[in-house]
């Protein structure tokens, strides 16, 4: 596998900014939030999407196989 410089800054800052807050993942959050809302970068939610119909395959009836031997009744 090859390393990708980009994907290593990537790793590293995110090492650094976890490192910043003792690995706190509440802190690292409510971080990220105030980053988002000083941005002043307007934030966009769409409505979940509605799911395509799609017709579920129904399962033929299992087979009994008859038996041509008679059970033995002792």
């Amino acid at each position: 596998m090859v390393d990708d410089p980009i994907v290593e800054e990537v790793r590293q800052a995110r090492q650094q900014h976890a490192a910043k807050f003792n690995y706190d993942l509440q802190a690292i959050y409510q971080d990220l939030k105030q980053q988002e809302a000083a941005s002043g970068w307007r934030i966009v939610t769409f409505p979940p999407r509605k799911r395509r119909y799609t017709p579920t395959v129904t399962r033929a009836k299992p087979r009994v196989l008859k038996s041509s031997v008679e059970p033995v009744l002792a």
